[in-house]
């Protein structure tokens, strides 16, 4: 029995330690776990909070780097299978002084593509408060897709609180018009929507935050609460209740690596409502654990303990 529970697939990540050079040129690598959903279940257990998280691994050497992984950063794993027919993903990733680094992914027919729908009837969701989900799941196979959904149905039956961050990912569709159009009709499925601004663009036709807002509010009845991510500049949020405020971001005095910032900041929000902070409360959370990941160089072993966040806040207050 779990407090929190996501579904993704697991990457074993290979970041450059050559900075500024290309994916072609660099030659020192250091290993870290890496993906979207998983990153929020490491950054969840890392506050105190238990955490499950379903996927299929592939039987190798990324595939048990990955479960020993999990079991260091205390992650259940009671719903993960293995199969020696498919592989694990992994990924390359670039460092860059300026910018976001470019990352290069071998996934494609990976066993996590191939995730076995029936798992999901194991689950046990007594205890679990929310529910994380992530575009970047249903966007790796049909079989992926039609998995995602029946685990949205289970949520529902059992009065689950989901979270649902768009998380684009243009290579893994087939055109940019499915990618909107299916993940727009998924987003209809949760409580809290967490898009980018920058992602208003494609999913909406607008980078505005009221207008983003507006759109995934006006969509749903299901739909209870947008915040949009706007960088640096800190988080937009609009409620059905009519509610609507900005929660400005975090000074860092060096940006590493971007990438992880956004999942930083679902789990921060995810924690803080578990908590029973307010709304307001939580995307101010959800704002200093982004600061936090966009200092370290991997995905997300920037995440803080409850110590260093509650130092942080204390050291910067809103």
């Amino acid at each position: 029995m779990s407090e929190f529970l996501t579904i993704g697939e697991p990457i074993a990540l290979f970041a450059s330690e050559d900075m500024d050079k290309s994916l072609k040129d660099a030659v020192h690598f250091h290993k870290f776990l890496a993906g979207a959903e998983v990153n929020v279940a490491v950054g969840v257990s890392r506050l105190g909070h238990s955490a499950q998280y379903i996927t299929r691994l592939g039987e190798d050497p990324f595939g048990d780097f990955i479960k020993d992984q999990l079991a260091e950063n205390q992650i259940g794993t009671d719903y993960i299978s293995s199969t020696p027919d498919y592989w694990t993903a992994f990924q390359l990733k670039d460092r860059v002084s300026h910018g976001d680094p470019s990352i290069f992914y071998f996934r494609r027919n990976s066993a996590a593509a191939h995730f076995e729908k029936r798992m999901l009837d194991k689950i046990d969701f007594s205890g679990v408060k929310f529910a994380h989900l992530s575009g970047i799941f249903p966007a790796i196979s049909d079989q992926a897709l039609d998995a995602f959904k029946y685990l949205i149905q289970l949520l529902h039956e059992h009065n689950i609180r989901t979270t649902f961050d768009p998380n684009l990912r243009p290579q893994l569709w087939s055109s940019q018009e499915k990618m909107a159009g299916t993940l727009n009709e998924l987003a209809k499925e949760a409580e809290i929507i967490l898009p980018g601004d920058n992602e208003g663009k494609i999913l909406v036709g607008s980078d505005d935050p009221k207008a983003i807002a507006d759109f995934y509010l006006g969509q749903s009845d299901r739909t209870q609460t947008v915040v949009v991510k706007t960088g640096a500049k800190g988080a937009y949020v609009q409620t059905k209740a009519g509610d609507s405020y900005t929660v400005p971001g975090f000074k860092v005095d060096q940006v590493v690596d971007t990438v992880g910032a956004g999942d930083g900041f679902a789990l921060g929000l995810v924690t803080a409502l578990m908590e029973g902070q307010s709304l307001r409360d939580a995307v101010i959370r959800a704002n200093a654990v982004g600061a936090f990941a966009v200092q370290a160089p991997g995905d997300n072993d920037g995440y803080p303990t409850p110590e260093k966040l509650a130092a942080f806040l204390a050291a910067n207050p809103r």
